[in-house]
């Protein structure tokens, strides 16, 4: 088994400074993060990364235009077919250190079942969607995309609405903790859901108004 971090700082000298360091730090963040959450407000889209509160700007068009094409259809497609649940935007997901309110999320039936009306945290997703912006196009590849598959949502996309592309992220088994590379969905070609069963759309319907009303179409019609 390769050697962890923890491994490491066994062997220091300086481990109990070390380890007490961490213990004061998490305790200080756990403080902030109970205050940020008390401090965040619905008009306000903000997330709580790695201790620090990261306050989203607005978006462009093309942003939120993808946001609604894709909700569109998903939301639709879950709902008659009694999949679960849709969020968009504003879905708090509360993962072991993070608060995050990622673009667009589903929740299986299951899960979903288990919530309430005044629930305002919620766990891991089966899929979570996230749209690139510039300023927040390197957490969403980097520490956000790690945590998700830590946290086993079974599977995460990046879209990136000015190439007019989804990566596609999976999780290769349950349990795994890691995603599989990302499969880089063009313009035009077919994204299909392993989290959202029988799901599957050109990607173009997420770029396209008019594609979009069609394939709505198709999905509710079965056809």
């Amino acid at each position: 088994m390769p050697e962890t971090l923890a491994d490491k700082i066994m062997k220091r000298a300086d481990a109990a400074v070390q380890i007490q360091y961490l213990q004061e730090t998490f305790e200080a963040e756990k403080k902030r993060r109970i205050e940020f959450r008390e401090w965040l407000t619905p008009d306000v889209k903000a997330e709580f990364i790695n201790g620090k509160i990261i306050i989203h700007s607005p978006v462009k068009k093309q942003h939120w235009s993808a946001s609604g094409l894709l909700s569109t259809l998903l939301t639709a497609f879950t709902n008659f077919h009694k999949l679960g649940k849709v969020g968009v935007e504003k879905v708090m997901i509360t993962l072991t250190r993070n608060d995050y309110e990622p673009d667009l999320v589903f929740f299986s039936r299951e899960k979903a079942e288990q919530f309430t009306d005044d629930q305002v945290l919620f766990p891991a997703p089966d899929l979570v969607v996230e749209i690139l912006s510039k300023r927040t196009a390197k957490t969403d590849k980097t520490t956000k995309k790690d945590d998700y598959a830590y946290h086993g949502v079974r599977e995460y996309w990046i879209i990136d609405a000015s190439k007019q592309k989804v990566y596609q992220y999976i999780l290769p088994t349950e349990g795994a903790t890691e995603y599989f590379p990302a499969k880089v969905v063009q313009y035009g070609e077919y994204l299909k859901s392993v989290a959202v069963e029988g799901f599957e759309i050109p990607t173009s319907a997420i770029f396209d108004e008019a594609i979009n009303v069609k394939v709505l179409r198709e999905l509710i019609s079965g056809s």
